[in-house]
C-alpha cells in the first residue's frame, strides 16, 4: 500500500535510539558521535487521503450527523411508543422516511445507520446509500456489538466487537459506508474503575486503526453516562482522564488523527444532581475539557445528545459556537433529531409528509446552533422535555 508521508510517526519500539534511551556510540569512541541512521516507519495505508476528505466532509459548516444506528430491539421500542409492532417492514418504512427526507443534506452530513439499514432498500427498490448520497451525505455504519458486563469490575461494562472486525469493515466499505461508530460507556457512579477506562480506551483505539484500515472513518465515542447525582465538576474531572487514556491510546495505535471524529457526551451534572447548569457553563466545562484533551488535528466533534431534551441539545450546542474553536463543534443526535418525528408520524402514511417537515425543522435548529445563531424562540413544548433514561441501553 501507498505510504503516505504526510502521516509519519515515530515508533519507540522500532527506533534503537529510542528503545536504549542513548544518542551517542559505544562508550570510549572518539568525541565525535559515530551517526546512527533511525528507521521512522510511516502509517501507511493506501486510504490516507480519503479518510481525511470524508472527515472534512462531515465536518462541514452548518452541518451535522443524523444517528439512526439504533439496534433492531431498541428501534423496536421506538415503534412500540407509537404502538407498532417491531417488524423489519415497519422498521423500513421509518427509516425510509427519514432518509428520502428532501432537503435534508442542507444540514446533515453523515449518517449512522444499523446494518439491516445499509443493505436495506425503499419501497421502490432504491438503495438507502443512494438515498442519502444524492443529498451529498456520506453514510455511516455502527460497527460495535454492543455492552456486556466486564469481569473484574465495579459492575462495568466493556464493548465487544473486534472479533472480525476487519472483515466486516471491508464488506460495509463495498456497501457504501465510508464512516463508522463504535460506542463505550464509562459509568461514574460505578467509580469508574481504571479497569473500564483502560478497556474503554484501548477498544476504541483498536477499533479505530482497523477502521481507517479498511478505508472507514472512526468516530471514536466513550460515552460518559448521565447517570449519577454528581456536579459538573466531577464529570470534567472523569472526562479528561477518559480522553487522555483514549488519545494515548489513539497514538500508540498509529491512527491518523486528521482521519477521525469525535462523539463525546457534554460536561453536564448528573441526571439527578440537585441543580441543573445553564448552556453557558456546559460550554465553558466541555470546550474547557477539549482543550486540555482534544488535539487540533482532529477535524470534528460530533456531540451526542445523551438524553438531553431537542431543545437542550441544540441550545447547549449553540452556547460552544458563540466563539471559534479548533475544531468544527457539531452534533451526532438520534433522539434528539428523532423525537418529534416519530411522535408526528405515528406510522400513518398520511403523516410521512408532516413527520419529514418536522426533522428538517429540528436538523435546521441544530445546523444554526452549529454556526452559533441559534434561538429557542417557538419551540413547541414537546420539543423542551428531557428523554433521559436511567441505565439506557440501545
Amino acid at each position: 500500500m501507498a505510504a503516505c508521508a504526510s502521516f509519519a510517526k515515530l515508533n519507540s519500539l522500532s527506533s534503537p535510539w529510542i528503545s536504549n534511551n542513548s544518542f551517542s556510540s559505544r562508550s570510549g569512541s572518539s568525541s565525535l558521535l559515530a551517526t546512527r541512521r533511525v528507521s521512522l516507519p510511516i502509517r501507511a495505508t493506501s486510504y490516507s487521503d480519503e479518510l481525511v476528505k470524508t472527515a472534512k466532509t462531515i465536518a462541514s459548516p452548518g452541518r451535522g450527523i443524523l444517528a439512526i444506528d439504533e439496534s433492531n430491539a431498541t428501534c423496536g421500542k421506538r415503534l412500540a411508543s407509537i404502538g407498532l409492532d417491531n417488524t423489519e417492514v415497519n422498521r423500513q418504512a421509518y427509516r425510509q422516511l427519514l432518509l428520502t427526507t428532501p432537503g435534508l443534506g442542507e444540514y446533515i452530513s453523515g449518517s449512522i445507520l444499523f446494518e439491516e439499514t445499509l443493505y436495506q432498500s425503499t419501497t421502490d427498490g432504491k438503495k438507502f446509500v443512494d438515498c442519502l448520497r444524492e443529498e451529498n451525505i456520506v453514510p455511516g455504519i455502527k460497527v460495535d456489538k454492543g455492552l456486556v458486563p466486564l469481569p473484574g469490575s465495579n459492575n462495568e461494562s466493556w464493548c465487544q466487537g473486534l472479533d472480525g472486525l476487519a472483515s466486516r469493515s471491508a464488506e460495509y466499505y463495498k456497501q457504501g459506508a465510508r464512516f463508522a461508530k463504535w460506542r463505550t460507556v464509562v459509568s461514574i457512579p460505578c467509580g469508574p474503575s481504571a479497569l473500564a477506562v483502560k478497556e474503554a480506551a484501548w477498544g476504541l483505539a483498536r477499533y479505530a486503526a482497523i477502521s481507517q484500515d479498511n478505508g472507514l472513518v472512526p468516530i471514536v465515542e466513550p460515552e460518559i453516562l448521565l447517570d449519577g447525582d454528581h456536579p459538573i465538576e466531577r464529570t470534567l474531572e472523569v472526562a479528561e482522564k477518559v480522553w487522555s487514556e483514549v488519545f494515548f491510546y489513539l497514538a500508540q495505535n498509529n491512527v491518523i488523527f486528521e482521519g477521525i471524529l469525535l462523539k463525546p457526551s457534554m460536561v453536564t451534572p448528573g441526571a439527578e444532581h440537585k441543580e441543573k447548569a445553564s448552556p453557558e457553563t456546559i460550554a465553558k466545562y466541555t470546550l474547557t475539557m477539549l482543550r486540555r484533551r482534544v488535539p487540533p488535528a482532529v477535524p470534528g466533534i460530533m456531540f451526542l445528545s445523551g438524553g438531553q431534551s431537542e431543545v437542550e441539545a441544540t441550545l447547549n450546542l449553540n452556547a460552544m459556537n458563540q466563539s471559534p474553536n479548533p475544531w468544527h463543534v457539531s452534533f451526532s443526535y438520534a433522539r434528539a433529531l428523532q423525537n418529534t418525528v416519530l411522535k408526528t408520524w405515528q406510522g400513518r402514511p398520511e403523516n410521512v409528509e408532516a413527520a419529514q417537515k418536522s426533522l428538517l425543522v429540528r436538523a435546521k435548529a441544530n445546523s444554526l446552533a452549529q454556526l452559533g445563531r441559534y434561538s429557542a424562540e417557538g419551540e413547541s413544548e414537546e420539543a423542551k422535555k428531557g428523554m433521559f433514561v436511567k441505565g439506557y441501553t440501545y
